[in-house]
């Protein structure tokens, strides 16, 4: 997370808060009045509505009637023209002081006619009707779609072109602002792709997804016309998506900062927001509040432990939880739960970036130690102990058979060669390390006078393998063995393969050398994990035990 980054979403979100808490200061409504029936006088401005209700109850279809009073306190200005925007549920018909400005869709014929008008709508007031003063909005509604749904009127009363402008503006920088976690999105998810067990990577990679479709589906009634009958599956995508944020959130925070009895803990969670998200479920905003709020609390606590752990990286991402909640205090829902959401995302990024750090650091360790261990098996092999034995076995075969001692001269010049090949690459055919297990065993069958046997399994002489790995295998096995009663060791390679792994395993069929277990970790064993580390990163398995018949070595590599 660098600077750019910040400095790009704190202006993202300083122009949200700027042009989204604007408020209107040329007109004060008052609380709306209802009446069931249907009669056009209704519409006037100076009709009598002492005996109106602040609620009323309808079965269906029925028309009912509301009276809005609004107090225009400035004059508009010139060709600029009032607006009424409005905010309810039915199909209506608008009347300013009497006057009809507008109508959406069909009131009291919607049985009869397919779903029509918007839930969201502005009208034009005309400029005689729109003067400095007290002024009368009449609405003819009917409600044949769940007429016991909350039906809250809210009105905005602004210049024509502002109402018309401003949500598409508002819009247009929350998809600049959602378009940024759409690409983080699928940045991380290919990233996961390359190593499918870094599932942080993948949380991360929903939790942007399910963000970017939260400021979609949250702003998308600004250029899509919505019924008021289909307001609610809206809200309830709304409702779910943040329910699945906030149960991700935690989560990923629990996998980067652990905590004893995180499994029990998280079940504890899931199941408290859960509850959060069922108690009052047909209050779609509150009951999203109350999950995030829930997810922050959690979210919170788990980065305070971290920080108590001193974890690297805990401080940053409480500084971003503490920054949500101020935005919180100091604006209203809708900014506060975008904005609050956003800088908890950033927080999650940081704490993955530095864990990719520390994982890059390590990997490039990993090459150090590589390199190391490798000098250090070269140096093993040329070492004065190992060429004063050969020499020491090749000078009694010279004088016992010249003839065997041409050949044991060649096998060491084979086996010196294939080093001199192998030992700067990182991958080489399986078939290259076979042979070269195989002309070591040749040398050793001089030196020792033991019969070494080399068998194979199921190989797949396409594949590569990390040079000089079974070579290790093998030497630790003629190391610590003994041979059988019929003076022979065996060796025996198999491969198999899976949907998701490749695995080889390496079997030295002898006697032990003594009655304890290989619990030191020698410079064979770790010159094996650094290759494997090398080339496969943390995607591979290495065991070493004994068995009944010797020792078995495996090697599991995962696609």
């Amino acid at each position: 997370m660098d600077f750019k980054s910040l400095h790009f979403f704190f202006v993202i979100v300083t122009v949200l808060i700027t042009t989204s808490c604007a408020k209107n200061t040329n007109f004060r409504s008052y609380n709306p009045i209802y009446k069931l029936g249907d009669h056009p006088e209704w519409a006037a401005k100076d009709w009598d509505d002492r005996d109106w209700s602040n609620k009323v109850f309808v079965d269906g279809g029925e028309i009912f009637w509301s009276r809005t009073k609004v107090n225009i306190t400035e004059t508009p200005k010139p060709f600029e023209p009032y607006g009424v925007f409005i905010n309810t549920f039915g199909e209506y018909e608008v009347f300013w002081d009497g006057v009809l400005i507008g109508k959406n869709g069909n009131p009291g014929q919607e049985a009869d006619h397919e779903p029509s008008g918007e839930l969201w709508a502005t009208y034009h007031i005309p400029e005689e009707l729109a003067t400095k003063g007290t002024h009368v909005l009449a609405l003819r509604t009917s409600l044949y779609y769940y007429p016991d749904h909350s039906r809250k009127l809210r009105i905005i009363v602004d210049y024509y072109d502002y109402l018309l402008r401003d949500p598409l503006i508002d819009t247009s920088f929350m998809h600049m602002f959602a378009g940024v976690f759409l690409i983080a999105s699928l940045y991380f998810f290919f990233l996961f792709l390359s190593d499918k067990k870094e599932y942080p990577i993948l949380i991360f990679s929903i939790s942007c997804f399910l963000f970017f479709a939260l400021i979609v589906i949250e702003y998308i009634n600004h250029y899509i016309s919505i019924h008021y009958s289909q307001h609610h599956f809206r809200l309830e995508i709304i409702g779910s998506l943040t329910f699945c944020i906030a149960i991700l959130v935690p989560l990923y925070f629990s996998l980067q900062f652990p905590f004893p009895k995180k499994r029990s803990i998280m079940i504890g969670y899931i199941g408290v927001l859960l509850f959060v998200f069922l108690i009052v479920h047909d209050r779609y905003d509150f009951t999203a509040y109350n999950m995030g709020m829930t997810m922050w609390f959690f979210s919170t606590s788990i980065v305070l432990y971290g920080v108590y752990k001193k974890i690297k990286g805990a401080i940053i991402v409480l500084l971003a939880l503490l920054l949500c909640a101020l935005i919180n205090a100091l604006t209203y829902y809708d900014i506060s739960l975008f904005a609050g959401f956003g800088v908890i995302l950033l927080g999650m990024f940081y704490i993955l970036s530095v864990r990719t750090k520390e994982q890059r650091i390590a990997y490039e360790n990993s090459l150090v130690q590589s390199t190391r261990l490798r000098l250090e098996l070269l140096k093993k092999n040329i070492q004065p102990h190992f060429l004063m034995n050969t020499l020491t076995s090749l000078i009694d075969w010279v004088e016992e058979s010249p003839q065997k001692g041409v050949s044991f001269i060649e096998a060491l010049a084979k086996e010196f060669d294939l080093f001199n090949k192998i030992e700067d690459q990182t991958l080489i055919p399986i078939t290259q390390e076979i042979e070269l297990c195989r002309t070591h065993l040749d040398i050793m069958k001089y030196r020792k006078e033991v019969d070494y046997l080399w068998e194979e399994e199921g190989i797949d002489y396409n594949q590569k393998i990390p040079p000089a790995i079974l070579h290790t295998l093998l030497e630790n096995g003629i190391t610590h063995s003994m041979p059988l009663d019929n003076n022979s060791i065996l060796f025996r390679l198999i491969y198999e393969t899976g949907n998701t792994y490749k695995c080889y395993t390496f079997l030295t069929i002898a006697n032990a050398r003594n009655n304890t277990t290989r619990t030191k970790e020698g410079t064979g064993t770790k010159y094996i994990k650094a290759r494997l580390s090398e080339s496969y990163g943390s995607k591979w398995d290495f065991s070493s035990e004994t068995t009944s018949l010797g020792w078995k070595n495996t090697i599991k590599i995962y696609l």
